[in-house]
């Protein structure tokens, strides 16, 4: 560990090697994750991105779809308000930088959404998010989509209809990356899913079950070491690393986190207690970053692209 300040010609890889130096007291495990990822995602053969929904409706969606597009992931498990905001954003909905001491009744008067510090006028929101699960439900149709589909099945169509280079499912599909949705109905697009095939005359049924064979496939038949990156918790968190028990455990594991394991929370549970499930491997590397996403996963990405620790 060396005291030494910042230097005006740090680039990304020195500003990495700094937060090694600093160690004390999340630096060191910025560091460490990034080295994890480095040293494991090229060489395994699973490779699983896990979020939340939250992180989307930030300027942090671009990453999230960089990230899906460096081919160094095979599996996104997220939630459905990932895919709205990634839908809406990618529809052309507009969302403004706001304020978390906002006057909430007076936002809701003037139309608008609040989440966290971020506005979302209401029309860039639902109404939008709605009309391209119609526009979908009618590409899948033409594509010959018929009888029980999944819902990666959809979002892999969802994926070739948005154009936008920052849109995760964009990014997916061009990637041939998997994106799965255990709570799909849970979500403007879920609900809108729902309500659309239960008014419409297609012979389509959305089957979750579709989607457990996919990972039952990737988990069961892909063998060698296995890592996976885990920001945030809830549903998306607990499929990630339940599906994993099954193989054995995961060899590698990084999670990022702003949530606390001293309520018994799934969101704050850290890999040592996966151990105990068998989610991960008795011998398995890990680090818990604990931090706001928005902050460290820029810091983390860039290191892991550019190769910043051999």
């Amino acid at each position: 560990m060396v005291d030494e300040g910042i230097h005006g010609d740090y680039d990304i890889c020195r500003l990495i090697e700094y937060y090694r130096d600093i160690h004390g007291f999340m630096a060191g495990h910025l560091y460490r994750a990034i080295e994890i990822l480095t040293q494991t995602l090229e060489k395994s053969r699973l490779r699983v991105l896990s979020f939340t929904g939250n992180l989307v409706a930030t300027g942090l969606r671009g990453v999230l779809a960089q990230l899906v597009g460096s081919g160094l992931f095979d599996i996104v498990i997220t939630t459905t308000g990932a895919v709205d905001h990634d839908i809406a954003k990618g529809s052309g909905g507009v969302y403004y930088k706001g304020f978390f001491e906002s006057d909430d009744v007076d936002l809701y008067r003037k139309g608008y959404h609040r989440l966290g510090n971020i506005y979302i006028p209401l029309d860039s929101y639902g109404p939008v998010i709605e009309d391209f699960v119609r526009r979908l439900l009618d590409e899948a149709y033409s594509r010959g989509m018929q009888g029980r589909v999944g819902v990666s099945d959809l979002l892999n169509v969802s994926g070739s209809m948005i154009n936008d280079n920052n849109s995760i499912l964009r990014r997916a599909w061009e990637k041939g990356v998997q994106v799965f949705l255990p709570g799909w109905p849970d979500g403007a697009f879920g609900t809108t899913l729902f309500t659309e095939l239960q008014t419409r005359s297609y012979n389509l049924t959305v089957d979750y079950m579709v989607d457990m064979k996919k990972l039952a496939e990737f988990f069961f038949t892909r063998k060698g070491e296995s890592t996976a990156l885990i920001i945030g918790g809830g549903i998306s968190k607990h499929h990630t690393i339940w599906w994993a028990q099954f193989r054995g455990g995961y060899d590698y594991a990084v999670y990022i986190t702003t949530a606390v394991e001293y309520d018994g929370s799934l969101s704050g549970a850290h890999p040592r207690e996966a151990i105990t499930w068998g989610k991960l491997k008795t011998g398995s590397k890990s680090v818990v970053v604990y931090a706001d996403a928005t902050l460290v996963l820029p810091i983390i990405t860039a290191g892991v692209l550019n190769k910043c620790i051999k």
